[in-house]
């Protein structure tokens, strides 16, 4: 298949996309970010802990060399990306934080031009503008009041995090199978969240309780169970691999910008089921976000990494 890495990324942007529905039921009952995040987390963990062992241990083994990475994947490129996020919206519109995170793929092109001393194709770099202009426009920034200092610097450390899992993923993906990688990193972030937030103290009425879902969907009402099944699979499972799988045969530049797109797949998804339509701004961004997506692909065989 000619396109398969663009086509499994921007697979992978739309099921994030579709598990935020789900997420949001559970977030206006009130249910702490943080424990979703973690259920969600530990949950895709035990999933791909069985599937791997299923399909032979042996995939799971690491060298002492590939420890550090592996650590920093799962700290810094799953927990961190997540928590900070949801840190930087408790003061920021959702609309700015995700601006100024998807700003990733322009530091990852930095490193790379500057730090790495790789040599970036000029197409990219207008990959890069069409499509933070195009999200610039889609999320409409300039409708927010001031922003909060503390959310705009936890927002900025959200984005480095992110270009650390573009980039690890990147190095990490060519010698572990997607399955693997994503066992270890997910794992260790499952680790992690159970340090933070122990378990005894889970609010797990969440998982009883029924909640009726919104928009076009009102009419109908689910389990909390059966949402976070939801969100564990289709939004965190699936997509995970299908990034680890895409950014092995791109690389961690053209990732991230074709990672820009979540956001037009999170405004469609909410015109389909929950009558939140764009307006003509929002779909100019649109154009331009693809755009972008589609000149950052064409400079890819240029970025040696």
């Amino acid at each position: 298949m000619k396109h398969r890495a663009e086509f499994l990324m921007i697979s992978a942007a739309m099921l994030f996309a579709f598990g935020g529905v789900a997420a949001k039921v559970l977030r206006s009952a009130d249910m702490d970010a943080f424990r979703l995040t973690q259920i969600r987390i530990t949950g895709a963990a035990i999933l791909l802990l069985s599937f791997a062992l299923y399909k032979g241990k042996k995939q799971l083994y690491a060298r002492k060399d590939e420890l550090k990475d592996l650590l920093l994947f799962g700290i810094v490129g799953v927990s961190a990306v997540t928590s900070f996020y949801f840190f930087a919206i408790k003061y920021l519109y959702v609309s700015v934080a995700l601006v100024i995170e998807f700003t990733a793929s322009i530091w990852i092109v930095l490193y790379l031009r500057f730090v790495k001393k790789k040599q970036i194709s000029p197409i990219m770099w207008w990959g890069i503008a069409c499509a933070f202009s195009g999200l610039f426009l889609l999320s409409q920034i300039w409708t927010g009041t001031t922003l909060h200092p503390l959310g705009v610097a936890v927002a900025f450390a959200d984005a480095f995090a992110l270009a650390v899992y573009f980039l690890l993923a990147d190095r990490l993906s060519q010698t572990r199978t997607s399955l693997s990688l994503m066992t270890w990193g997910i794992g260790i972030s499952a680790i992690f969240w159970a340090l933070v937030l122990p378990w005894w103290n889970f609010p797990f009425e969440f998982l009883t309780n029924t909640y009726r879902l919104e928009g076009n969907l009102s009419n109908y009402s689910a389990p909390g169970w059966a949402l976070v099944l939801w969100i564990i699979i289709i939004g965190t499972v699936i997509p995970y691999l299908l990034t680890v799988t895409g950014i092995r045969e791109l690389s961690a530049s053209t990732g991230s910008v074709i990672g820009m797109i979540e956001p037009l797949f999170a405004g469609a998804i909410a015109w389909w089921l929950l009558n939140e339509a764009f307006n003509t701004t929002q779909l100019i961004g649109c154009a331009v976000l693809l755009v972008g997506i589609y000149l950052a692909d064409k400079a890819r065989s240029q970025v040696k990494q």
